[in-house]
């Protein structure tokens, strides 16, 4: 089976691209929606949690680990791949990086995402020297979402207040860096025009994972018998799952962390 963890919810959209790339594949789902959200959390918080989340996803069998947090992404993922050198561990940001050489023209890269991630500089750090990088933390686009304002007016001026200095800059390529922020894409694609390259890293994830399994033969436990774990109940759920599966998702709330 497949791990795929995530602070929440918003992990659903790589599960959404999994299954476009593996559909046979079978998956296990950890939302930690208890610790939420990762974002404003601490690099030692976010690994502790990645650590025993990982742990745990192994001892239900899974033989590969996605990471659909950007911000775990940022702050555990080195960590956890020295933790647990055996296993394949795959993250958000090395694909988008590959992804974003490979779209943008004048080298000016716009990232957008949660205060952790943007604070990390995670994506500055593996970008090319020659680009020009232009970074913005949105803190409002995942409680957005969460509420399931997609095509609602506070939505577009929230787009246009964090995305219009971007704007100014030029760019010609945006990063999503943050699991939520698919679900904005058309709003994002309003202000920005569709000139703009936007990259959701978890298309690219995925596509590395399906590549990844193939060429070392690494055979997946097949089925649709997909579990989705919750640490806490989620909200929302059955608005989001919609939107990023096209399916409601039965929650199994369990927080195997609890003390």
């Amino acid at each position: 089976m497949i791990g795929i963890f995530d602070s929440g919810v918003g992990g659903l959209t790589v599960a959404k691209e999994i299954f476009k790339e593996l559909p046979d594949s079978q998956i296990i789902y950890f939302g930690d929606t208890a610790r939420l959200p990762y974002g404003t959390k601490g690099a030692d918080f976010v690994k502790k949690y990645s650590k025993k989340i990982t742990e745990w996803l192994l001892k239900k069998h899974c033989k590969v680990i996605v990471i659909a947090c950007n911000t775990s992404s940022a702050w555990a993922s080195d960590y956890l791949k020295k933790e647990f050198p055996n296993v394949p561990i795959f993250e958000m940001i090395s694909p988008a990086i590959k992804a974003t050489a490979l779209a943008t023209k004048n080298n000016r890269i716009g990232i957008i995402g949660t205060p952790g991630t943007i604070r990390s500089k995670a994506y500055e750090k593996k970008i090319q020297n020659s680009a020009k990088v232009f970074s913005q933390a949105c803190p409002l686009f995942v409680p957005l979402v969460e509420e399931g304002l997609l095509n609602d007016k506070i939505t577009t001026e929230a787009v246009k207040r964090y995305l219009s200095p971007l704007k100014e800059k030029g760019i010609d390529t945006l990063i999503l860096g943050c699991t939520h922020y698919p679900l904005l894409k058309k709003e994002i694609e309003k202000y920005l025009g569709k000139k703009i390259n936007i990259i959701n890293p978890a298309e690219s994830l995925a596509k590395e994972v399906k590549k990844y399994l193939e060429m070392n033969k690494i055979k997946i436990k097949k089925g649709s018998a997909h579990q989705f774990f919750f640490s806490d109940e989620p909200y929302n759920l059955e608005k989001i799952s919609k939107a990023c599966l096209n399916k409601k998702v039965i929650p199994i709330i369990k927080d195997p962390f609890n003390g």
